[in-house]
Order: structure tokens, then C-alpha cells, then sequence
């Protein structure tokens, strides 16, 4: 399971460093082919949210005592996603006022202003879109939680019930015992009582031999 997880992981890196190499490309192309640079990353950028989607349900399946280390690099790859996803925004709104500016021939000084404010409303987005993605990512972790809970309860119940099942079985083997030992004792007490009788028949006997021989004499 972890091995699919670093397969994924060396995949996610290996795209992340194409997407950050092309983004960067972004501002300084032209015309036809800034346009194929934008769609290809948009592409990679999607490819890239599937890789961490298949990333998050390996870490589903990952036993939750080895859990937490995945849990805290999948924060780590999602931050770096949310970072690319703000660099390429940003070079898309370059891309888009440099095209605006070319086909209208302004100065640029209201391109400037229309950026800023796209550039502000961005931020807004990302940061609200951040602030998602942690309530998704608490409500996650809380699910995960509870079924971690139900699935200890549930194991918990079974060792109960093997408890109490052991508990019977020793119950009734302690009956057996009782009654083996009270019957064994009764036959020791039974066997003395036989021994005393004879002991006193054989006493008696005796005594009756002597006497009638000391009377014969």
C-alpha cells in the first residue's frame, strides 16, 4: 500500500517541477504559443489534482498507526498545489492584460488597475478556497476518527464476549472439580470409617482370645 503511495508521490514531484517550469515560461512567450503553454498546464495542473486525489485514498487504507506521517505530507503536496495554482492564476491575469493591452493599444495604466484588483480578488479566492479545503480536510480527519472509534468499540465487544464465553466454559470446569473432589472426599471419609470398624472388630477379636484363654487356664 505504502509503495503505491511513493509511486504516486514520485509521479506528483516529477509534474509539479514540469508545471513550475512551464509557469514560469508563461510570461515571456507570445501569441499562439503562450496560448498552447497555458492549455498544457492547465492540463498538468489537472493531472496533478488526480495524483493527489488517488494520493489521499491510498492514505485511507493506510493503518492508522502508520498513518500520520502520510496525512502530513499529503498537507505538504497540497499546500505546494495551492501555491502553483496562485503562480499560474497570476501568470494567466499577465497573459490575459497583455493580451487586452495588445488588441485595444491602451498605455496600460487601467490594465494596471484591473490587475490589481483581480490580483486582490484572487487572493480572496485562494484564501477562501483554502479555508475549504481545511474544513474538508477537518471533516475528513473526523470521519476517519470516528470509524477508527466504531472499529476499536467493535473489537472491544468481541473481547468481551470471548471474556465472558471463557469465563462460562471456567465456571463449568470449576463445577466438574467441585464434584470430582466431593465425591473423592466422601469415598477417603467413607474408606476410614470402614478402617475404624475393622480396627475395632479386630481389637475386640483379640480381646476375646485372650480372655477366654486366660479363663481355660
Amino acid at each position: 500500500m505504502s509503495s503505491d503511495f511513493e509511486g504516486y508521490e514520485q509521479d506528483f514531484s516529477v509534474l509539479t517541477a514540469e508545471i513550475t517550469n512551464r509557469i514560469g515560461k508563461v510570461p515571456k512567450l507570445l501569441g499562439d504559443e503562450k496560448k498552447q503553454m497555458v492549455s498544457n498546464v492547465e492540463k498538468q495542473l489537472e493531472e496533478a489534482r488526480e495524483l493527489l486525489e488517488q494520493m489521499e485514498l491510498e492514505v485511507r487504507e493506510i493503518p492508522p498507526q502508520s498513518r500520520g506521517m502520510y496525512s502530513s505530507r499529503m498537507r505538504s503536496y497540497k499546500q505546494e498545489m495551492e501555491k502553483l495554482e496562485a503562480d499560474f492564476k497570476r501568470s494567466r491575469i499577465a497573459y490575459s492584460d497583455e493580451v487586452r493591452n495588445e488588441l485595444l493599444g491602451d498605455d496600460g495604466n487601467s490594465s494596471e488597475i484591473q490587475r490589481a484588483h483581480l490580483l486582490d480578488n484572487t487572493e480572496r479566492l485562494e484564501r477562501s478556497s483554502r479555508r475549504l479545503e481545511a474544513g474538508y480536510q477537518i471533516a475528513v480527519e473526523t470521519e476517519q476518527i470516528g470509524q477508527d472509534i466504531l472499529e476499536n468499540l467493535s473489537s472491544d465487544r468481541e473481547k468481551i464476549q470471548r471474556a465472558r464465553e471463557r469465563l462460562r466454559e471456567t465456571d463449568a470446569n470449576l463445577g466438574k472439580s467441585s464434584r470430582i473432589l466431593t465425591g473423592m472426599l466422601r469415598r477417603i471419609i467413607q474408606n476410614r470409617i470402614l478402617l475404624v470398624i475393622l480396627g475395632i472388630i479386630v481389637i475386640f477379636a483379640v480381646l476375646m482370645i485372650i480372655y477366654f484363654s486366660v479363663r481355660g487356664h
